[in-house]
């Protein structure tokens, strides 16, 4: 039931679309992932761990 509703709302009937800039042939959606990737390890990389400002007020 849940493979139906997923296959009517995307369809993968079709080419892909690449992004070609000089030596790089890449697919939109392999470059939308890599982007999401960095960003999330961006993110990661500047957000304090959740228990460490609490440890630091109490001393």
């Amino acid at each position: 039931m849940a493979e139906t509703l997923l296959a009517a709302l995307v369809s993968l009937d079709g080419t892909g679309h690449y992004f070609h800039w000089h030596w790089i042939d890449i697919s939109y959606a392999n470059l939308t992932v890599i982007i999401l990737m960095v960003v999330v390890f961006v993110v990661a990389l500047f957000l304090p761990f959740p228990g460490r400002r609490n440890k630091k007020e109490t001393r």
